[in-house]
């Protein structure tokens, strides 16, 4: 595997950043700074060196990823050497459902009464707190 670091430890906001997990080592070190990163279950510094087996929790964009570390690398690659250097244990996202929004016809005018309690209607339809909202 090419850049593959033969040190056997690497920072981790450097690995972090590497993987491309973290678009700036700063990013990473900040995340660090802030809890969003776990080591092995425990809150860590940026400088903790990472080995192979080690067990990652990070935080970004509102979600955790779960990450095995399975090889070190100290200076960032392409996204496909990439994806090499760890295992993602991360659980797939529940899809939200979005209903479609009725969409009139431009020009059309204003919507009738009728067409404005369709709507109503359908809006209701979709709220988690519509239970019997309406009577």
């Amino acid at each position: 595997m090419p850049h593959v670091s033969t040190t056997p430890k690497v920072r981790l906001d450097a690995w972090l950043w590497a993987v491309r997990i973290y678009k700036t080592r700063s990013a990473a070190t900040t995340a660090c700074r802030a809890g969003h990163v776990k080591l092995n279950g425990a809150p860590v510094k940026a400088s903790q060196p990472v080995v192979p087996g080690d067990k990652l929790r990070v935080r970004k964009d509102g979600f955790d990823r779960e990450l095995e570390v399975t090889a070190l690398i100290a200076k960032r690659v392409g996204a496909p050497v990439a994806v090499k250097c760890y295992l993602d244990h991360t659980p797939p996202r529940e899809k939200i459902v979005i209903p479609m929004v009725p969409v009139r016809d431009r020009g059309a005018g204003r919507p009738t009464k009728k067409d404005r309690r369709e709507m109503d209607k359908l809006r209701q339809s979709w709220r988690p707190d519509s239970s019997n909202s309406g009577t």
